[in-house]
């Protein structure tokens, strides 16, 4: 009997190969799926390849899902194939079957397909060579090198055709990426607030509005981070306003806070902390290898809104990846790694910018690091205690050091306060340990010397309370907390309160440190400072206070001391109070002689120096002179400390003055009214020196009109 084979079915079209996810609950429209849409409908013109990158958890998948259900339903395509793309043996296993599924069963070259390599090879012969329209997902690819053609495989991307069309999803960004480039960023504000309020609908939930802006604020408006914290609080019958509470206590970490893996919405294969991992796993074998990890606990200690890179280039940050590089197995144990370097670090930064765990863009000045906060977040709960303090640590040596002596650049100096901010809202016992980091005194310094005198009050009376806490109230640390404290109270316009405060000071200082301790001399010449100040100050006895103190320092520091020659600048600048302009004048010239030789030309103290010298020139009569002597040493501080300065906007303020006097009032008040603009813009309408511009204006308008009017 003769046996006949039974007749085989024809391929069918269209043909899907791979599992496309399920669209994710509230799915929102965003500009990326038009950019795709965009990309792929442009004829002639399209490029073949898009390639979707953002960080872990932006949604890339569901944007390449979208498009691919869309285009499959459409009859857009005649094959669609759905790779996970995560290592180069998950690709040759796709591409294997989808040479099955295009192959004729009759086609005598279908013998071979069960070997993977030969597989993909006749898959992607087929599609350079066939006119069905395909469609090729490639969907979180990790490393771009599992598609490249090495060490005698072969190339896996998918060939240019005009019936064919790739999507790569991926949080690299490297340049050798095939393909135009979309960049899949967070959820806008109205998309991640229309996501929560979807989800709560579903539910017959609708919550507060204001709660529910706050929650996407508090979660950055990261897709996945917003489906698994709406899952979580929905499971437990939380409100968004007890879930942001739980957020913020820092004994829950991130894990703590989304559903058990079982209970992951959206098919999602991980939580959010475990998002990332992989990446950084990545990121640190890229070249400089083992700078990425150690990196990012640095960059997750600061301000996610824009950190200097020369913070993190700096000497401190430098020594500790060198010292915490992470182990490569390849390297010889009893081998010293070489020291890193300034430009391995900002290739480190390039490594977490190419596995999109922070946006590294170097012409965005100081702010050339940005990081999502939950990265951060996810960054500081993975590192032990001890670890984490020793990385604050680091970060608070580096923002000192990349702190300018003098704050020319008003955004840096903001930008560094900033940071400083973030790094004590997330390690604050760090930096009392075992005393009080410079860093914190100085950015309440900043604060002051930009002209913010109100913030810098206010900044120093928490530090006070926080060094009480930490330290004791008798400690070195704590009482140059309130040192500061009592010198910006007086700033800011509280002489006669500055002067008990240093008074009370004086007294614990001499107490615990004893007379010649340097400390104790600053609290004296605070004391004597603001005893002469205010309405109704003590002139007579400021003078008498700092020559006292003069003697002291002299004994003690010496002459050249800067401290010092700023005791003798304030014992000359009250004994001119007191009514010898000219006697000052003298003193001042030759205090100017003595801080030109210690100092030099350019230093803000000797910049001071002439600034008193004009200043008492004038009173002494010569109004002319000292409207010259400003105008020349205007062009200096504009050189040396910017126009912002407030030591420049006083030199402007003196020019003006001292102009008026020597006879051109009209001069003297369009000075004084551009002087207000500016005033205005850089110390707010309520500084005291802009209320005494105010006032000046109004004086030399008068004058210039003939009549003493107010301010028009």
């Amino acid at each position: 009997m003769t046996h006949h084979a039974a007749p085989r079915a024809p391929l069918s079209w269209p043909r899907l190969v791979g599992v496309v996810p399920r669209q994710a609950d509230c799915f929102q429209h965003r500009d990326a799926v038009d950019a795709l849409e965009r990309a792929v409908a442009a004829g002639g013109t399209a490029v073949l390849c898009q390639v979707l990158s953002g960080t872990g958890g932006v949604g890339k998948t569901q944007l390449a899902a979208h498009h691919a259900r869309t285009a499959w339903q459409a009859g857009a395509v005649d094959l669609l194939v759905w790779v996970t793309a995560t290592s180069r043996d998950a690709v040759l296993s796709a591409y294997s079957e989808a040479a099955v599924t295009v192959t004729d069963p009759d086609d005598p070259q279908c013998a071979g397909l069960d070997d993977p390599e030969r597989a993909a090879v006749r898959f992607l012969a087929w599609a350079q060579s066939t006119d069905r329209r395909w469609l090729i997902v490639l969907d979180d690819v990790s490393d771009p090198a599992h598609l490249n053609s090495t060490d005698g495989r072969g190339d896996l991307w998918p060939p240019a055709r005009p019936n064919g069309r790739t999507v790569v999803t991926t949080r690299r960004r490297d340049a050798a990426l095939p393909g135009h480039l979309i960049d899949v960023g967070l959820f806008t504000k109205s998309e991640a607030v229309g996501y929560l309020r979807a989800k709560l609908a579903v539910r017959r939930r609708h919550e507060d509005p204001g709660q529910v802006e706050e929650l996407a604020r508090d979660l950055g408006h990261l897709p996945l981070a917003l489906a698994q914290a709406v899952t979580y609080l929905l499971d437990l019958q939380l409100d968004c306003a007890t879930y942001r509470v739980r957020l913020a206590d820092r004994a829950r970490t991130l894990p703590d806070l989304v559903p058990e893996d079982s209970g992951l919405p959206d098919a999602h294969r991980a939580t959010v902390a475990a998002t990332w991992s992989l990446s950084i796993e990545h990121a640190d074998r890229l070249r400089p290898t083992g700078l990425a990890r150690p990196m990012l606990h640095l960059v997750a200690l600061l301000d996610p809104n824009g950190i200097p890179a020369t913070v993190l280039t700096s000497p401190p940050a430098l020594a500790y990846l060198t010292e915490h590089r992470t182990p490569d197995g390849g390297t010889d144990p009893d081998v010293s790694p070489r020291a890193v370097g300034v430009d391995d670090a900002a290739d480190a930064l390039r490594c977490l910018h190419r596995l999109s765990l922070a946006d590294h863009t170097p012409n965005t000045p100081h702010q050339e690091v940005r990081v999502h906060n939950l990265v951060q977040r996810a960054t500081r709960e993975a590192l032990r205690p001890a670890a984490r303090d020793m990385a604050a640590r680091t970060c608070a040596d580096a923002l000192y050091e990349a702190w300018p002596e003098v704050e020319r650049d008003t955004a840096l100096g903001q930008a560094l306060r900033a940071n400083t901010a973030a790094l004590t809202a997330h390690a604050a016992d760090a930096l009392w340990r075992p005393d009080g980091h410079p860093v914190l005194f100085h950015t309440g310094n900043s604060l002051g010397h930009t002209g913010l005198v109100t913030a810098a009050r206010a900044y120093f009376q928490d530090l006070h309370t926080a060094a009480r806490q930490n330290l004791g109230p008798d400690h070195p640390d704590t009482l140059t907390a309130r040192h500061y404290l009592a010198y910006w109270r007086g700033e800011a316009g509280d002489a006669a309160g500055a002067t008990t405060a240093a008074a009370e000071l004086l007294a614990d200082r001499l107490r615990v440190l004893g007379p010649d301790h340097p400390d104790t001399l600053a609290a004296r010449h605070n004391l004597a400072y603001w005893r002469g100040g205010g309405e109704a100050g003590d002139v007579a006895g400021s003078a008498t206070a700092f020559a006292e103190l003069l003697a002291d320092r002299l004994r003690v520091l010496g002459p050249d001391h800067p401290d010092t020659l700023t005791t003798r600048a304030d014992l000359t600048f009250w004994r001119g109070r007191v009514g010898d302009a000219a006697g000052a004048a003298t003193a001042t010239a030759e205090l100017l002689a003595d801080r030109l030789r210690v100092l030099g030309p350019d230093h803000p103290d000797t910049l001071t120096t002439r600034h008193n010298l004009a200043y008492w020139r004038g009173e002494a009569g010569d109004a002319a002179g000292a409207a010259t002597a400003f105008a020349e040493l205007l062009a200096d501080f504009l050189r040396v400390l910017g126009p912002d300065h407030p030591a420049t906007l006083l030199a402007r303020h003196n020019l003006a003055h001292w102009r008026g006097e020597a006879g051109d009032a009209a001069g003297a008040a369009t000075a004084f009214a551009e002087l207000l603009a500016d005033s205005l813009r850089v110390l707010g309408p309520d500084h005291p020196a802009t209320l005494t511009t105010r006032y000046y204006l109004a004086h030399w308008r008068g004058q210039a009109d003939g009549a003493s009017g107010g301010v028009r």
